[in-house]
């Protein structure tokens, strides 16, 4: 089936335009038996929001994509496990990647949400300091906000804040207007449509295993994701088929360094270290009336931006999430999506002393279990945080691969962005 399922994909953008690749390709390994091969421009593996947004930027420029994504839809793991926040681009380090691309991506996501009447709202954020001694972390965030090229931010005293949000609690405040939330499905769904209507197709239930790199191309191991475990158990296993690709696009999310790991002939040293960090959510049972009107945050904490609390499209709020960071995980859990997203009702016990530092009204036994979401983070605990990897030849020498690695927050406000500059670093290579 999935054979079929790449086969028509390729027939269809051949029709799309007579100018697709026909070039031919050799596997010069012999180890891989006779597997049917086929052929593609560019492929994009993993249809999370930024390998969406990649894809459509890739059809935009006239390029012939294909898109494999191991489950039956569009952004069901990371993409819609986080808090549908569009950062402002206050918390990262100025001049890094993360930095640069959530302003730029800010300013695109709003006008594209705008153009394409994608629902969204600039609802705007106070980053709360709840004691004294959190002052000068409030003051560092303003700085480094400004230095990144954030120019609405305000500090606000106490009295300020607090009339604008009565319910909180807080002895200074950050205010970030340029912050807000989107219903990411929406956008991903307009994406899709978009991307396909400028040719590129989506093939579901069809996961990436393996791949290997060679003189003639890189050439990706393929099977049906209800095979996988077969797969992903026995390195030797024949693939179902073997698609030869111009470029890659490895945007495999939780799974992105695990695959770079079975491409034989990339080089190992290109490949980071990734840690796996658990986030719960929790909401509230009484929730005729939510009591903040605008997103709350604290100062960050390690591994995260602090327990916070978002508001969604339809005005519920959230609360979340919390930073678990999970022991080390095998390649075979990340093919396979073998995560535990259970959020444990014993949980809130954790949250709430946190969300009380500036919401202390909140009631014993109001807080019910959400869903929980998996960063891919490159930099463990007690680390400074790492940056967004996104790695063209010039990194690893293999011409036609990109990967992305480590796209945690701010990944969905960045997604434009990041697809902008995949699309860069693409033009470069020969069709």
């Amino acid at each position: 089936m999935v054979g079929s399922r790449i086969i028509n994909g390729i027939r269809h953008m051949r029709t799309q335009c007579k100018h697709a690749v026909e070039r031919q390709y050799s596997c010069s390994s012999s180890s891989f038996g006779d597997v049917p091969r086929e052929k593609a421009d560019c492929v994009v593996i993993g249809g999370g929001v930024v390998g969406i947004a990649v894809a459509r930027e890739l059809a935009l420029a006239g390029r012939h994509v294909l898109l494999l994504e191991a489950a039956s839809g569009i952004g069901t793991v990371t993409s819609s496990r986080n808090s549908q926040v569009i950062h402002a681009g206050i918390y990262y380090s100025p001049q890094s990647l993360k930095a640069r691309l959530c302003v730029k991506g800010r300013k695109m996501l709003y006008d594209y949400c705008a153009l394409h009447g994608v629902p969204h709202k600039k609802l705007g954020k106070l980053i709360v300091a709840t004691t004294e001694s959190q002052k000068h972390a409030l003051e560092k965030l303003q700085s480094v906000g400004i230095e990144n090229g954030v120019t609405d931010l305000r500090m606000m005293e106490r009295e300020e804040a607090m009339a604008m949000e009565p319910q909180l609690h807080c002895v200074k405040a950050l205010w970030s207007p340029s912050t807000g939330i989107i219903d990411s499905h929406s956008f991903m769904l307009a994406l899709q449509g978009e991307a396909e209507e400028h040719g590129t197709t989506f093939a579901f239930n069809t996961s990436v295993f393996r791949g290997h790199i060679n003189e003639n191309g890189i050439h990706l191991h393929i099977s049906d994701t209800k095979d996988m475990c077969t797969f992903v158990h026995n390195p030797n296993a024949p693939a179902q088929i073997i698609l030869t690709a111009n470029v890659v696009i490895n945007s495999a999310g939780l799974s992105a360094t695990s695959l770079a790991r079975r491409f034989y002939g990339f080089p190992s040293q290109s490949i980071p270290n990734t840690y796996y960090a658990r986030g719960c959510y929790f909401t509230l049972s009484e929730t005729r009336k939510v009591p903040f009107s605008h997103l709350i945050y604290p100062v960050p904490e390690d591994g995260g931006l602090g327990v916070h609390a978002t508001l969604d499209m339809s005005g519920q709020i959230r609360f979340g999430p919390d930073v678990e960071w999970m022991p080390e995980i095998d390649d075979t859990a990340c093919f396979l999506n073998m995560f535990e997203y259970t959020v444990d009702h014993r949980r809130a016990e954790l949250f709430y002393p946190k969300i009380r530092n500036y919401y202390p009204k909140l009631k014993d036994g109001t807080l019910r279990p959400d869903y929980s979401g998996i960063r891919p983070k490159l930099s463990g605990q007690g680390q400074p945080a790492a940056d967004f990897v996104i790695q063209g030849k010039e990194t690893h020498g293999i011409p036609g691969l990109v990967n992305l690695f480590g796209i945690e927050s701010p990944g969905l406000t960045a997604s434009m962005a990041i697809a902008e500059m995949v699309s860069v670093i693409v033009s470069q290579f020969k069709r």
